[in-house]
């Protein structure tokens, strides 16, 4: 490893304060956490849709980036009164995605922290998002290695504001909840992170002052 990356991993281990914080395991969100997809994830809902006829405004979806798909589905039909098959739309938008995925960024200081806890303790992704795309985000930043397990949406009865995700990492690393630190960046996470009874860290506000984070861009 050079200089900057262990630079980057000490400044990013200062930031979160992880010196002060006990724990036995480490769970991470997946976008906006490890990796900036919302503007990736927008670009592919809203040209979907499109072909539908049907627009996405951007700040409409900006202020959404926390909901898994079907909740934003959910959302679309029931603040611009329209009907679509979501099957079809998230076929479409995972196309779209994938072809969009050499513009997803790693979000650099929390991309860190998973490196430097790799081989140290247990850690896992816990996300929102479908097991493909999660998968092909962290292959895309190169990352996809660090984890001992990766669990999805698809792999729990609720999504993110309800503990699942959370609660089956844990159990798959073997580690009691109240032992595991959670890293999101969703109101949502952080609701799902205190039911099930784990410590969580809310990224937003280190990374809005970390020179290395790229403000959200929808276009």
């Amino acid at each position: 490893m050079n200089d900057t990356a262990n630079n980057l991993e000490d400044r990013a281990w200062s930031a979160f304060e992880l010196s002060d914080r006990a724990f036995e395991a480490v769970i991470f969100d997946c976008d906006g956490t490890l990796a900036d997809t919302a503007c990736i994830h927008y670009r592919a809902f809203r040209n979907a849709l499109s072909e539908q006829d049907i627009a996405l405004p951007a700040d409409w979806y900006g202020e959404r980036t926390g909901y898994s798909r079907a909740m934003i589905f959910d959302a679309i039909r029931a603040d611009f009164h329209v009907k679509f098959d979501d099957a079809a739309i998230a076929h479409r938008a995972e196309q779209l995605y994938v072809d969009m995925i050499d513009d997803v960024a790693p979000v650099d200081p929390v991309a860190a922290i998973a490196r430097r806890l790799y081989g140290s303790v247990p850690i896992a992704v816990a996300s929102a998002g479908q097991r493909k795309i999660v998968e092909a985000t962290l292959r895309s930043i190169g990352i996809e290695g660090l984890f001992d397990q990766i669990v999805t949406v698809e792999d729990v009865p609720h999504g993110k504001p309800e503990p699942d995700l959370f609660l089956l990492a844990a159990k798959k690393l073997g580690v009691a909840p109240r032992a595991c630190l959670v890293f999101e960046d969703s109101d949502e996470g952080m609701e799902a992170a205190k039911r099930a009874d784990m410590e969580a860290i809310d990224v937003r506000p280190v990374l809005t002052r970390t020179p290395e984070w790229q403000k959200r861009s929808f276009s």
